[in-house]
């Protein structure tokens, strides 16, 4: 049971990443260096924390499934080797995997370009009572496409004007008020890593032998387009943050202080349903009453 004080240091501790207003929003003003009040030195402590949470996390989660109200969305976006997929399976890793569905966007299919942008994601949101993980998302088509305009010629729209972006802001942003008045939270990440902490990760990755599969040319080449990518997901914050679906742009140089802030504020998005388990009428507790008494009886 997680008391009102635990909570309290759980929201200090992601207050300066949550951005709930994008308005004034400059990514410069996010250190992917950051690391809190915590140094390097509080590494291994901070990992224990993080192990307690996960345990907090799985309570909660039973609770999310018993509730039967509400689904979770998590939205993770970042550049290339900035550690998503460690994010997800360290956050996760103690939670029950029958009520959780990670999806992979990849490049659309033939059969996803025949559909609005919204389409392919829309399909794999989850249940009430489970967590939906998107690693990547709609956000592509804000950020890849702005980046690679071309790649909107095969999406065969009817009107490609000037305002394409400011239409699919607006678009993104209503789609996801929709789901917020349906029963879906939606919580968005941005792992803000370093161009520097990239190189470094990409060089690892090409030197360690059980790590090259992890290494393809087509990051490097995306690499090129660094600066025109920070501008995308600039303007992106911006325009699609909101109270109920913020972004969280999580400093992600150093893992373990990335996982730890994440973890934090999955946890306060499912404390903030005042989730509870499902209350028995007295005509469910004759009931019980009566199996206890048969049970007992036999």
């Amino acid at each position: 049971m997680i008391t009102n004080k635990q909570t309290e240091k759980i929201r200090k501790y992601i207050k300066p990443y949550r951005i709930d207003d994008g308005k004034n929003f400059k990514l410069k003003n996010f250190d992917p260096d950051d690391t809190g009040e915590f140094s390097k030195s509080d590494k291994e402590s901070l990992k224990e924390v993080l192990e307690e949470g996960i345990i907090q996390l799985r309570e909660l989660q039973e609770k999310l499934y018993a509730d039967d109200k509400w689904g979770v969305l998590l939205i993770f976006q970042a550049m290339d080797a900035a550690g998503k997929d460690g994010a997800i399976k360290h956050v996760f890793s103690g939670i029950n995997p029958q009520g959780c569905q990670v999806t992979s966007f990849k490049s659309p299919s033939t059969e996803e370009l025949d559909h609005d942008f919204l389409w392919r994601c829309n399909k794999n949101l989850p249940e009430r009572g489970r967590f939906g993980i998107f690693n990547r998302s709609y956000y592509e088509e804000v950020l890849v496409v702005r980046v690679h305009p071309e790649y909107l010629g095969a999406q065969k729209l009817p009107d490609n004007d000037n305002n394409i972006w400011k239409k699919r802001f607006q678009d993104i942003t209503q789609f996801e008020k929709y789901l917020h008045h349906n029963g879906i939270l939606v919580r968005k990440f941005f792992l803000n890593v370093s161009k520097k902490e990239q190189k470094r990760r990409f060089l690892e990755r090409l030197d360690k032998p059980n790590k090259n599969w992890k290494f393809s040319q087509a990051d490097v080449k995306e690499r090129q387009h660094w600066d025109e990518y920070m501008d995308a997901y600039e303007d992106m914050i911006r325009n699609t943050a909101s109270e109920s679906a913020p972004w969280f742009v999580v400093p992600a140089n150093n893992k373990w202080y990335t996982r730890a802030i994440v973890g934090a504020a999955v946890i306060d998005a499912l404390l903030s349903l005042n989730l509870e388990f499902p209350k028995v009428d007295k005509r469910h507790l004759v009931e019980l009453q009566a199996a206890r008494e048969a049970l007992t009886n036999e």
